[in-house]
């Protein structure tokens, strides 16, 4: 409702945020009533871009769901792909090889790598700073081009297969990768000049929004957003999958206890360095070990065996799971995504309320979510 006239100064307002375009944040509607110009309630109203990808799940078979699942998080197509294969090969039991390991390592540390560069740079825009996204854009560019090269794709990179990988690397790539890891880590200080080093994006963005850990609790809120409230949780670490047991020394798992808009995209921006370590650490194993296969022979009609299984991943933007029922056939029975923009974005109903219209723009931006991670 609306006020009209004098009725206005006691009247609140509703008012509609989107949705928009799929190119910006994607179509997410927020629902915000407001007394002047401070939001008193907020609801994210979700589902316009919904593609009902957990029941198109149940009619493609175990090699063809692998497309489906890289898709709902854009930005995260490789790790997408990774915890359908990975609790397909939970089911049958299979090991894959010891290269085909690392290289999944690898390739899931330089899709975060991609996945948050495009935040560091789009978060600023928001806020009206527009040079650090052409930085961050020639960043990816350069990190896309071996990931292109690997896998033939750009976004969606369909790399992955239950038991290994599609195919070995193409001759000399590790050496373009590594230069190319090193190419934009040497340039990874310009979001801390640009960006950090603004007082005016420090006025927008420090004490705004704060997070509460017992907030982040109770949603299910995960990743950077999670870890910036103080909230020290990584699979990675906490439940070790792929190479990560190995790689401890050089993971690093970054915290603050703001729980503000800052605060997120400090810890978005340290994760990026390390997850360069991480490749880095990646790339030194994989030329210490012999040559060898990258996947596992599999039947011509695969089966996964009766029963049920979960797997979870540390996706770019939080936690990543897959809840695999099995009746023994070719397609599955049942297959869940958990999503990590999907409990992250409920916190939004707790973030916005008592704020100022101007922050919820900073406060929206600073959650780090894909449209399509939601509505799935």
């Amino acid at each position: 409702m609306v006020g009209i006239g004098g009725a206005a100064e006691s009247t609140d307002m509703v008012l509609n945020i989107g949705p928009q375009h799929p190119s910006t944040h994607g179509v997410l509607r927020l629902k915000l009533v407001l007394d002047g110009e401070r939001i008193t309630h907020a609801e994210p109203v979700i589902g316009y871009m919904h593609r009902g990808a957990e029941k198109l799940f149940e009619a493609r078979d175990y090699r063809q769901i692998i497309m489906l699942a890289n898709r709902h998080d854009w930005l995260s197509a490789f790790s997408n792909e990774l915890g359908v294969v990975l609790a397909v090969e939970r089911m049958l039991g299979m090991e894959v090889p010891e290269r085909a390991v690392w290289l999944r390592t690898l390739l899931a540390e330089l899709n975060r790598v991609l996945n948050h560069l495009m935040f560091l740079g789009s978060y600023p825009l928001e806020l009206g700073g527009i040079t650090p996204i052409f930085y961050a854009f020639r960043e990816r560019e350069e990190l896309q081009h071996v990931m292109e090269e690997l896998s033939g794709g750009r976004m969606h990179y369909m790399f992955n297969r239950v038991g290994g990988l599609k195919e070995d690397l193409p001759a000399g790539w590790t050496g373009r990768a590594r230069t190319a890891v090193a190419d934009v880590r040497s340039r990874m200080d310009r979001f801390d000049d640009l960006v950090l080093g603004n007082e005016i994006f420090r006025g927008r963005t420090r004490g705004v929004g704060v997070l509460s850990p017992q907030a982040v609790h109770a949603y299910g809120v995960s990743g950077p957003i999670g870890r910036a409230s103080g909230v020290d949780f990584d699979l990675r670490r906490d439940e070790p999958y792929l190479a990560y047991g190995e790689l401890q020394d050089t993971l690093k798992v970054v915290t603050r206890s703001e729980g503000d808009c800052l605060a997120r995209f400090e810890c978005l921006l340290e994760q990026t360095h390390n997850a360069l370590d991480l490749a880095d650490a990646c790339l030194d194993r994989l030329a210490e070990l012999p040559p060898g296969p990258v996947n596992q022979r599999l039947p011509k009609v695969l089966k996964a065996p009766e029963g049920h299984t979960y797997a979870w991943t540390e996706n770019p933007l939080g936690i990543n799971g897959y809840y695999l029922v099995s009746k023994g056939e070719k397609t599955p029975y049942r297959l869940k995504l958990r999503s990590a923009s999907y409990n992250n974005i409920q916190a939004l109903t707790e973030l916005l309320p008592g704020t100022l219209v101007a922050d919820m723009v900073a406060i929206l931006g600073s959650m780090f979510f894909v449209v399509g991670d939601i509505d799935k």
